[in-house]
């Protein structure tokens, strides 16, 4: 991805999220040079990945496959005195966009339509050998009540509505209009616990072709 491009995706959200009465913790406004000026305070916040992540998944088609994610609070596995035991993600899609299939091996997580726009998604169950069920009926927790689908059955999720994920359960989500949606998950780690059913990475290559507006969460290193 261009960092122009990056750019130009921040004011989308920051619009998208600003217009649907989601407001970030200050650290969500800070320029580089703020971060830079306040690294001795933010070891929790890098440690963790909190802040922006914007991706492509390796895809190079950021407007089909791709999201802006802004991770408020978060922990690590490997050390609880780090952080929070839990996570929450703000999510901003564009008409069209979607992430790709995926499960966790240890997150559970609510994903939420906060607003703007209709989320779809779909679920599969995963086999034993982590590939893709496409046989079985996939049970999950929709607002607390049990529901049933068919594997890829493509479903909607509307405004303040949501869905828990479990370990192991394939999903794909997208957005028809532009869509600020959440999620609500134990600890995440986006370095070791995504297993993707497609042929993506995590985080984006990226060209320097304008100047920083906010880091990325995965960029933290190479800032300080």
């Amino acid at each position: 991805m261009k960092r122009s491009e990056i750019n130009s995706m921040l004011r989308f959200s920051h619009e998208l999220l600003k217009n649907n009465n989601l407001m970030l913790p200050p650290f969500g406004y800070w320029s580089l040079e703020d971060w830079k000026a306040k690294k001795e305070t933010t070891e929790v916040i890098r440690a963790t990945m909190l802040g922006w992540d914007i991706t492509d998944f390796g895809s190079g088609k950021f407007h089909e496959i791709g999201a802006v994610l802004f991770t408020v609070r978060n922990g690590l596995l490997e050390d609880k005195s780090i952080g929070t035991p839990y996570a929450e993600k703000l999510m901003c899609l564009e008409d069209g966009q979607r992430l790709p299939l995926h499960y966790h091996a240890s997150k559970t997580e609510d994903i939420i339509n906060r607003g703007g726009g209709i989320m779809w998604m779909v679920l599969y169950n995963s086999k034993s050998d982590g590939t893709v069920d496409r046989q079985s009926k996939v049970r999950v927790f929709c607002d607390g009540i049990l529901t049933e689908y068919a594997p890829g059955e493509k479903f909607e999720v509307l405004t303040g509505c949501s869905v828990t994920l479990v370990p192991g359960l394939y999903h794909s989500f997208g957005a028809i209009g532009s869509l600020a949606a959440g999620e609500v998950s134990s600890v995440n780690d986006d370095k070791s616990d995504n297993y993707f059913a497609e042929q993506v990475s995590r985080f984006a290559d990226i060209e320097e072709d304008a100047p920083i507006i906010h880091p990325l969460c995965n960029e933290y290193a190479n800032i300080f």
